[in-house]
């Protein structure tokens, strides 16, 4: 940096962009140079931010958004103009789809040529716009301070989101005076439909009195809010079980016994029977998306709906809502939780009284990871909590009903199920004491679905998955980012044969950067879900879904990393005990059965009550059991 005793240093538009990103609080940028980018990443060395060099810029992508999924913070990527912008649209998709704060750089060519199809000229801007919060084209070095303090403002208020920066080559090495503060965007304006009205609070309430079985649906907004202490506390003075959705899972304790546990097309089947006998529907931060709702002409007919929601947008696009409280959930929460003072007597009074100020102080990411263990509670407090309702004993019946044919019940009898494995990963964590200091990042597919199905989330932050987009490739980078974000954490990829491959070049980045990130790669010889939906929808043609891959050991050995086979459940535990205390990069290939099956399923089209059951006696384990 130039004129450093100055008020105003002049300095270079790609100077003035890391200074800015310093600024804002960045240590760690994920990107991949190239030749319009060239003078943003020649300033970088007389800045005190570390870049990880990628080895695709869809993996830069990923890792920015694994990085904010696992810290709260804002995640960084980079790319050249061209390819390297187009490279990373499917990660800002994915940022989108699941509201994450991201902010992505790219380069584009020199203003004088913009427009003349130059080399790896692109619009990268009018690529993105759909898939973005907001995005914007800088073609003056004044104007990056503003424009990149603007978009962390964008990216973190309201519905957080992913946000664009495309910097013309020529700004980046033009000169201008900087001043960070002056910079300073305007003081954040919130919609005005952001405000949940007394009026909507008190039918909200009333129909809370009138409710004989109402139900929490709970969702990334309650982790993106940092609203999990107010939930709780709201469902435990009312007595209300909670169903979470894929994004949601974590912010409610599974050990809580409010907890019913994953909603939707592959959620638990107590919980989706549940949400059809409801008598009243509290959606806390989620957007009633369809594999979550099923066919909406039979979604909770009998259900009145409460919808809290910082998005006014989402509000009656997918389900008709009779109260709609608009704000962020947590604000929203704590104005509605002292009016619950005046309910009945026969509620129960929760564990963190409604008379006793939350700590607004709590931001995403950093709420204490022992808020709600129910260890610390007292015995007068762990045994005040509610288990005993019409309602709760209806549903535990359910629960009952339905997991005595679960698959994890079976004895090991020599084959290797896939969620035996995901599941032994979680019973290791806690034998270990390091089930609230783990992070898992799954691909999508199957292995997704058991992961949500096996493994239990006591924690806000500790499930880093793609909801939305479902992006297959996502778990490999994503990981990288989590690492980077939570360096004392034990971070697990758990990943299919068939998504593995499309990022597995992020190999090289993870020895790179010595991060000691677990890999487990489930083998069944398929990609799995597709061949799933092939068996069940397209009479068991499995066209193009069976998958030739490497050896994954070999691979991981070809990086320097360590790894092993894993054929036997018994296998399962000593393995992944010797994987997570190498504390270094570690895969372990299992080979699984081929043509399990994730149950349940909810076939498109249908309702949540028309799911597809594990039968009474299901073949291939019928076979396991014979031999």
């Amino acid at each position: 940096m130039s004129n450093q005793t100055n008020t105003n240093p002049t300095l270079t538009g790609a100077e003035i962009l890391w200074a800015t990103l310093v600024g804002e609080g960045v240590e760690t940028v994920f990107g991949y140079p190239g030749g319009a980018i060239l003078p943003i990443y020649d300033a970088l060395p007389k800045f005190p931010v570390h870049h990880i060099l990628v080895r695709h810029e869809q993996g830069a992508a990923h890792m920015a958004d694994g990085f904010a999924r696992a810290s709260g913070k804002v995640g960084v990527c980079m790319a050249t103009s061209g390819p390297g912008a187009t490279n990373l649209v499917t990660g800002i998709a994915t940022a989108m789809l699941d509201s994450i704060p991201m902010i992505a750089i790219t380069a584009q060519v020199s203003s004088k040529v913009l427009g003349s199809d130059a080399f790896q000229e692109v619009d990268i801007t009018g690529i993105t716009l759909p898939i973005t919060k907001h995005n914007f084209l800088v073609t003056r070095a004044e104007d990056i301070a503003p424009t990149v303090r603007l978009a962390f403002q964008i990216a973190l208020s309201g519905r957080p989101g992913p946000v664009l920066v495309d910097i013309t080559k020529d700004a980046q090495q033009a000169s201008a005076p900087f001043n960070f503060e002056a910079a300073a965007p305007p003081a954040f304006r919130p919609h005005p439909m952001l405000r949940a009205e007394s009026s909507s609070i008190q039918q909200a309430i009333e129909l809370l009195r009138q409710s004989k079985k109402p139900l929490i649906l709970a969702g990334h907004g309650v982790i993106q809010s940092g609203a999990e202490r107010e939930v709780i506390a709201f469902a435990e003075h009312n007595q209300i079980p909670i169903a979470s959705t894929l994004l949601g899972l974590g912010a409610i304790p599974t050990q809580h016994p409010l907890s019913l546990g994953m909603m939707g097309m592959h959620g638990e089947s107590w919980v989706n029977h549940a949400i059809q006998q409801a008598d009243l529907l509290l959606a806390f931060g989620m957007r009633f998306d369809d594999r979550v709702t099923g066919n909406l002409a039979s979604y909770a007919q009998n259900a009145k709906k409460i919808h809290i929601e910082i998005d006014p947008s989402e509000i009656n696009k997918n389900v008709k809502v009779d109260v709609a409280l608009i704000g962020d959930l947590k604000e929203v929460l704590t104005l509605l939780l002292p009016s619950l003072q005046e309910k009945a007597s026969e509620r129960l009074q929760p564990l963190v009284p409604v008379s006793q100020p939350f700590d607004s102080s709590s931001q995403p990411g950093n709420l204490s990871s022992q808020s709600f263990d129910l260890s610390s509670r007292s015995e007068a407090e762990r045994s005040a909590l509610p288990t005993s309702t019409p309602w709760l004993r209806e549903i535990s019946a359910m629960k009952g009903d339905a997991t005595v044919h679960d698959i994890i019940n079976l004895p090991d009898n020599g084959h290797l199920y896939a969620a035996h494995v995901i599941h032994d990963i979680w019973r290791e964590a806690v034998a270990a004491g390091r089930e609230k200091e783990t992070i898992i990042v799954t691909d999508v597919g199957q292995h997704q679905m058991w992961e949500a199905q096996y493994y239990k989330h006591d924690v806000s932050r500790s499930l880093v998955t793609s909801g939305g987009l479902g992006t297959m490739g996502f778990a490999l980078p994503a990981a990288i980012g989590a690492q980077v974000a939570c360096p004392d954490k034990d971070v697990w990829v758990i990943a299919g044969d068939g998504g593995f491959q499309m990022t597995a070049a992020e190999l090289s980045t993870i020895v790179q950067e010595k991060l000691p990130i677990n890999i487990a790669v489930i083998n069944n010889g398929y990609l799995g879900m597709v061949r799933q939906w092939q068996e069940n929808l397209y009479d068991k043609n499995y066209s193009a879904s069976p998958i030739l891959s490497p050896n994954f050991v070999k691979l991981a050995d070809a990086h320097d990393i360590n790894g092993a086979h894993v054929n036997l459940r018994s296998e399962v535990t000593p393995t992944v005990t010797r994987a997570r205390t190498s504390r270094q990069p570690f895969l372990i290939e299992f080979h699984v059965e081929k043509e399990d099956f994730v149950y349940p399923m909810i076939p498109p089209g249908a309702g949540l009550h028309e799911m597809i059951r594990r039968p009474t006696k299901d073949p291939l384990l019928e076979t396991a059991e014979d031999e």
